[in-house]
């Protein structure tokens, strides 16, 4: 059963017609976020949703497109977003909350903009895969721990709980979405919630 009602409906309670609402994309397929849910299924899942929203806007682009930087002066492109994200889910998860000791994603120390500036030859499903496999570990450290474990992120002179981690990683996903929904409709025209 839908949230919606069907095309050219009122909606009863509000009086808004569908065109009074954002576009949907048009093959949306991410997970619906449940309404009502415990603390951690609701955290889990509203990340999840962050990390479809990015695979259902990448899809479908060739290599150049995802590339274009459609928004000048923004220098952001698809691909770099993507790169970015990858690093951040091992940043921040990997690297912080768990202290592991594995190198930067797309970065060096004479290349810092190695994930938001990619090389000629970068390629966009690799870095993709990536991007994917780093999500996959990140729910696996997510699912070894509780929301009130600790860790000390590193340079840092407090601590934080995986609660606090997760909610971090929406907050990142959800502002990069945005710009993900400005780029891609710069690429193609293509808009939608």
């Amino acid at each position: 059963m839908s949230d919606q009602p069907s095309e050219g409906t009122v909606w009863p309670e509000s009086g808004l017609a569908d065109e009074d609402f954002s576009p949907s994309w048009v093959d949306d397929d991410r997970p619906r976020i449940p309404r009502v849910a415990a603390e951690r299924e609701a955290l889990a899942a509203y990340l999840e949703y962050y990390r479809a929203t990015v695979q259902m806007k990448c899809r479908g682009l060739t290599p150049q497109q995802a590339r274009a930087r459609s928004m000048p002066p923004s220098t952001m492109s698809l691909h770099g977003l993507v790169r970015h994200l990858a690093g951040v889910e091992r940043w921040w998860f990997q690297q912080n909350f768990e202290r592991r000791d594995v190198p930067f994603l797309f970065f060096t120390a004479d290349d810092p903009d190695l994930d938001f500036d990619p090389p000629a030859d970068a390629d966009f499903e690799a870095d993709l895969q990536a991007w994917h496999a780093e999500c996959e570990v990140s729910r696996e450290i997510v699912a070894a721990h509780r929301l009130d474990d600790t860790a000390r992120p590193l340079d840092w002179h407090e601590d934080v709980d995986l609660r606090w981690l997760v909610l971090r990683m929406i907050a990142e996903y959800a502002q990069h979405c945005g710009h993900i929904d400005l780029l891609r409709e710069g690429i193609d025209g293509r808009t939608g919630a």
